[in-house]
């Protein structure tokens, strides 16, 4: 499988959120990143994905199509697409928090 890189494509990017679909064709990865913001992904097409963590430890997981899950700002890793097929999912990052005062 191809190391490839996987396509982003922003649908919404404003002060408070940005929401981006991820396309990953078989064997394509994110490329190493590090999380600004709280984020919620949302697979579409899941699948067997890889995790490569900071210290070039790899784990496997399983995305769910519909089973959304959410990870705090400051998560740094490398997603690869380990299924035969395309994987894509949906992040949004939250940019703000609702004020508590409120």
């Amino acid at each position: 499988m191809s190391e490839d890189r996987a396509k982003a494509l922003v649908h919404v990017d404003n002060e408070h959120v940005t929401v981006t679909e991820w396309r990953f064709a078989p064997g394509a990865a994110t490329g190493w990143h590090r999380h600004a913001y709280d984020y919620v992904i949302t697979p579409v097409i899941g699948g067997d994905v890889e995790i490569v963590n900071p210290d070039g430890s790899r784990t496997a997981t399983v995305m769910e199509p519909g089973q959304s899950y959410f990870r705090e700002a400051g998560v740094e890793h490398d997603v690869i697409n380990r299924n035969p097929g395309p994987l894509v999912f949906v992040e949004v990052e939250l940019k703000s928090r609702p004020d508590s005062q409120a």
